[in-house]
């Protein structure tokens, strides 16, 4: 059950950022006890909010916005922000109030589908100083001039980045949705591989893109997840595969897989809720990820599907990249290249259903959380 609640240049010319990202992974990686995450009722708005006694958080926002007009003439824009937190276990018992605790990081990006080009930004920096924040009492996430905040069932996005901007607005039009057994989403063989996991979908989108110096008001749908762990990925995982999408009608559906390196799914899962009714939380082996068509990045030589055929329990579906090239080169910031970008849902009568976001990391390198 869910539950709302009244809200209560250094030596060896190493930059900055890549000395809190190494701090940041071998706190991650450190020797602290693991165990398996127990099952509890979320809360919220607390629940928005961050978990900072758990090594990995992240509060995730994707969704698809097109200007008003004659179809002909309208724009349209894929749109991410992601903010991730990460407890530095090296530092918790430091007193000074300079030790990088947790590390803040955030990446952002639009999709310009007439233009055929991704647009993304990063950023990276210890909490503190008033410059990044993770409030614990609700969504309120800070890191330099990009936010994401929440009051009351509205949503808010803001940020400015090189070569474009964000201003957006979500507004829940339907009940969370908590992922796996009432929130407690399993990610492994083991039981310790697991996390905190609920999403928000069909969230109505509005206020405005700039790209370039041009500013373009819109209107859409998006989609917020927030996943909060001590371990996620079993030793034998490289990456995965995830989607998440919105469908027309209203409906919502989730579906990821944990692969290894010769591509066999590691653990599976994921859930659909239809627009009025119950969610179906998959089992493992009822989702089935198959590649139909790879892109190769030359950027990184890696080899991404940006066409699957996905097997859930709710329907058969052809995922389908709306551009090829939708790769996030993050190494500035969690030090990883991976693909995410706009979509769409095809159903097994080759019907567009929905749209939503793609995401596949581990193929470039493997991943390491």
């Amino acid at each position: 059950m869910y539950t709302r609640t009244p809200p209560a240049p250094l030596p060896g010319g190493m930059p900055r950022r890549q000395v809190l990202l190494a701090a940041g992974l071998a706190g991650m990686a450190g020797s602290s006890p693991l165990w398996a995450l127990p099952a509890r009722t979320l809360k919220f708005p607390r629940d928005f909010g961050a978990h900072p006694d758990f090594r990995t958080e992240w509060w995730y926002v994707t969704g698809h916005a097109s200007t008003a007009g004659p179809a002909a003439g309208a724009r349209e824009f894929g749109f991410q922000l992601t903010f991730f937190r990460s407890r530095v276990d090296a530092t918790q018992g430091m007193e000074s109030k300079f030790a990088a605790r947790q590390l803040i990081f955030a990446h952002a990006a639009i999709t310009d589908v007439q233009g055929k080009k991704l647009w993304h930004d990063q950023r990276i920096a210890r909490e503190g100083f008033e410059v990044a924040s993770a409030s614990t009492q609700t969504m309120d996430l800070k890191l330099r001039d990009w936010t994401l905040q929440s009051q009351g069932n509205t949503h808010t996005a803001r940020l400015t980045a090189a070569d474009f901007a964000l201003n957006l607005q979500f507004t829940e039009t339907q009940p969370v949705l908590l992922q796996g057994k009432q929130g407690l989403s399993r990610k492994g063989p083991d039981e310790k591989q697991a996390s905190y996991y609920y999403s928000l979908p069909q969230l109505a989108t509005r206020g405005s893109l700039q790209l370039k110096g041009q500013t373009f008001e819109v209107t859409g749908k998006a989609w917020l997840d927030h996943e909060w762990s001590q371990e996620v990925l079993h030793p034998s995982a490289v990456g995965w595969d995830w989607i998440g999408m919105n469908l027309d009608d209203g409906s919502a559906l989730t579906a990821f897989r944990l692969r290894d390196k010769d591509g066999n799914a590691v653990w599976d899962g994921g859930s659909f809720r239809p627009a009025k009714g119950d969610v179906y939380a998959f089992s493992r082996g009822e989702v089935i990820f198959n590649p139909q068509r790879r892109w190769k990045s030359p950027l990184s030589q890696a080899s991404y599907p940006v066409e699957w055929l996905v097997r859930t329990p709710a329907d058969t579906y052809t995922v389908r990249a709306v551009i090829d090239n939708q790769e996030l080169d993050s190494r500035q910031s969690t030090g990883a290249i991976y693909w995410e970008g706009l979509s769409e849902l095809i159903d097994n009568k080759g019907q567009r259903v929905g749209r939503g976001y793609l995401e596949m990391t581990g193929y470039a390198a493997v991943l390491r959380m």
